[in-house]
């Protein structure tokens, strides 16, 4: 493996790679120039920035083998998502990481401005001794409403119950044990703002979230109420809450983000009772040794074991998640192999179906993985779980999913089918995965037939008629081919038509063999299948 380490990251996250003797690690000295990491770009699989190398289509196309682009931090503004999603590249942040020291500084925000520290060191500094001016508040008896109960929404938290806060907040994603264990009371939005005493924002930016301190959510808080804000800039009309400041109607605002970074001209500059920090709340030295330390955990576990944390361009599934995924995904891609290899056109439209609790899974790598499966064997394209469903989009290939939570009485538990539309009609196969990591075939186009999905398949349709077995058997032996596992299926209930047998043998089919199958009256079709 080769990783690129473009910009400075913690001693201990570039040792933890370089464990594997066999891992070649580039630093941060060997790519200071852009010509030099473009250069050591070429049979990467691995990059890690933070936020200062920019990471665009034309820089990706050196990077011929790139698996992983690792962010240390939250924030891929500097990457092109789009161009990574394309070559299949997976793009990992931090998040969380820096959760304490966010946190930390949101307290600290709220302390400042509850005893005006800024203006009392700044009188103290000009000389001056303004003690009566300066009495401030306690954050005891207070009701801080907190917008994002995430990781540091509950940093927050826990350290403002320590200050004998009263605590309200507003997410519609937390469960409700989780805010009842942090002695959190939930609330639709618009009462978190009308009821508390102070304002603090972790949520990311959404439509639904952009610019939701404004003229007119600011107009139903407390008088004096003091807002903080170190999520994103964009969350606050600036020029509204500059003017609620102005007017006393906010008795105080302290924002580490803005809509524009660095901020230069702005409607808070000489307002009084509005704290500026230059995007610093999550810039201690163990944060920053802790988003690298995590990032290298994930590079590392994505490229030997294909585990997926904290990707933005594709889910995230936690390693008990994977290892439930991870059978399910590998039948995904053999039934789309299956299908791919015995279809005789080009694709339409892919059909997904999952049943069982299957259904209620993450199944967007399952997905991925189908149709990586049924492309691969039909494009010069490198395809992969990553960008498999945009490869499909741009050939013009309609992907449609459905989900059933309950199988049949007496079916398998978990159940996986696909479906293939091409010119020429339709393919479908069903599997499943037994004894908890073996692929299974249940049935094609809708005949039950059990059989394995690995190694060389053969597959046949034939009339059913006495003597196909047989002559199949005698076919195989007398070239040598050893049988290992030979179904049959048929229609339910229709003896005498036509009915499909799999075959899996050892070793590889060579063309004679499948040319003396074909030549059998009884037989309609042979093909192998190689997994």
């Amino acid at each position: 493996m080769k990783i690129v380490v473009a910009e400075k990251i913690a001693k201990a996250a570039i040792d933890l790679f370089k464990q594997d003797p066999t891992w070649n690690v580039v630093t941060p000295d060997q790519v200071a120039q852009k010509e030099q990491l473009l250069e050591q770009l070429k049979g990467a699989d691995a990059l890690i920035v933070r936020s200062a190398v920019f990471v665009d289509a034309a820089m990706l196309e050196h990077a011929d083998q790139l698996r992983v682009i690792g962010r240390a931090g939250v924030g891929v503004d500097n990457i092109e998502l789009e161009a990574a999603t394309r070559k299949g590249i997976a793009v990992m942040n931090t998040p969380g990481a820096n959760a304490i020291a966010v946190a930390e500084h949101t307290i600290g925000l709220m302390l400042a401005l509850a005893r005006f520290i800024p203006r009392a060191t700044e009188t103290m500094h000009a000389g001056k001794w303004e003690k009566k001016s300066l009495q401030g508040t306690e954050l005891r008896g207070k009701t801080l409403g907190i917008v994002g109960l995430g990781r540091i929404g509950l940093e927050v938290a826990r350290r403002a119950a320590s200050f004998g806060m009263t605590l309200v907040a507003h997410d519609p994603y937390v469960s409700p044990a989780i805010a009842h264990d942090a002695k959190i009371r939930l609330a639709d939005r618009d009462e978190v703002l009308a009821v508390a005493d102070y304002i603090t924002l972790h949520v990311g930016l959404t439509p639904q979230t952009a610019n939701m301190i404004n003229a007119t959510t600011l107009a139903t808080m407390k008088k004096g109420v003091r807002i903080v804000n170190c999520a994103r800039g964009e969350l606050i009309d600036d020029a509204a809450l500059a003017e609620a400041v102005k007017s006393g109607h906010v008795g105080g605002a302290a924002l580490d983000v803005f809509t524009e970074e660095p901020l230069k001209a702005s409607p808070y500059h000489g307002v009084p009772n509005v704290i500026l920090t230059p995007h610093i709340g999550g810039s201690t030295a163990e944060a920053q040794d802790a988003v690298g330390v995590q990032i290298a955990h994930q590079v590392r576990d994505y490229l030997q074991r294909g585990v997926v944390q904290n990707a933005v361009n594709m889910p995230s599934l936690t390693e008990q998640e994977y290892v439930a995924l991870e059978p399910f995904i590998t039948l995904g891609e053999r039934l789309g192999s299956l299908l791919a290899q015995l279809a005789e056109s080009r694709f339409e439209e892919i059909g997904i179906r999952y049943t069982g609790p299957l259904a209620d899974w993450k199944t967007e790598l399952i997905r991925n993985a189908s149709i990586k499966g049924i492309l691969q064997h039909t494009t010069d394209e490198s395809v992969n779980v990553i960008n498999a469903n945009s490869v499909a989009e741009t050939r013009g290939i309609r992907v449609h999913e459905s989900k059933k939570e309950h199988p049949s009485s007496g079916a398998a538990a978990n159940v996986l089918g696909l479906t293939v539309t091409t010119p020429k009609g339709t393919l479908s196969v069903r599997g499943t995965v037994l004894h908890g990591n073996s692929p299974r075939l249940l049935s094609f186009d809708n005949i039950d037939v059990e059989a394995p999905l690995e190694g060389t398949l053969l597959v046949i349709r034939n009339r059913d008629i006495p003597g196909v077995v047989g002559r199949v058997g005698t076919i195989l032996g007398e070239h040598e081919v050893n049988i290992a596992n030979f179904a049959l299926g048929r229609p339910s209930g229709n003896s005498g038509g036509n009915a499909i047998a799999a075959v899996q043998v050892d070793g590889p089919l060579k063309e004679p063999v499948l040319q003396q199958l074909r030549q059998q009256k009884a037989i309609l079709a042979a093909n192998v299948v190689q997994f």
